[in-house]
């Protein structure tokens, strides 16, 4: 289980974008952390996993206090982040990327595995360069993929959805959802999307630096999904993904 207490954080100029958090996520779920921009969905995203660290605030995974740890040491711990817009590496083939993520080299099967986990096909992938021949769409499962391949306990997604086509994004709702049926290990994702919001587990808004509501899809259907609500200022990008 990951346990945040009482987590601040603020800018370098002093505006604070966490106050005083306190969060609970549980092992083999998916959550989603949603809420309006500016809110501290990515701040707390990116403390998680040592990227950032909090001015204040414990947080523990399975009762390790973990807040001193730099990204490294928490990456060791098996804490995975995949940013926003994902690193291009040229020169570097699909299946050599699994490979570093995984360790030590990995056998065909596993491959075409964690590949078809994300929609992909290791026989037109695995031996492509991670580079610009590849869309952003494709670029993204590899990194889910990736982050798959070190069997992390805990994933982070930061807002996959970004910069994709409805195409994409589609498949990417697939990979999610497949992953989520066989889920060994803690998943996060930020994202505004309706159509994530709704196949997570539990739902967390954060709004001015707090959590304000936590719960299921089903139970938090009118304030989030009917009439003016923490998410709907990205109704918007849903509709135009939707066509």
């Amino acid at each position: 289980m990951l346990r945040l207490e009482n987590v601040s954080w603020s800018t370098p100029n002093g505006i604070k974008i966490l106050d005083g958090l306190s969060l609970e996520i549980p092992d083999n779920r998916l959550t989603v952390i949603t809420g309006p921009n500016g809110g501290g969905k990515t701040t707390l995203a990116k403390i998680i996993a040592g990227i950032e660290m909090p001015a204040s605030g414990k947080i523990y995974l399975d009762d390790r206090d973990i807040t001193d740890l730099d990204v490294t040491q928490r990456a060791n711990l098996g804490v995975s982040f995949a940013f926003q817009q994902p690193v291009r590496f040229k020169g570097i083939t699909v299946r050599r990327l699994l490979e570093l993520a995984y360790g030590k080299k990995m056998p065909e099967s596993m491959v075409c595995d964690v590949l078809s986990r994300v929609g992909l096909c290791a026989r037109d992938y695995s031996e492509r360069e991670v580079n610009a021949t590849l869309s952003g769409g494709e670029i993204k499962r590899i990194e889910i993929a990736s982050v798959l391949s070190r069997h992390s306990k805990l994933s982070i997604f930061d807002e996959p959805e970004a910069g994709i086509d409805l195409w994409s994004f589609t498949n990417l709702i697939k990979a999610f959802e497949q992953i989520r049926e066989n889920l060994k290990g803690t998943l996060i994702i930020i994202s505004h999307q309706e159509r994530i919001l709704r196949i997570a587990d539990t739902i967390v808004v954060i709004s001015n630096g707090k959590v304000s509501q936590m719960g299921a899809p089903e139970e938090l259907e009118d304030s989030l999904f009917g009439g003016r609500n923490a998410v709907a200022p990205c109704r918007k990008q849903e509709a135009l993904l939707n066509g």
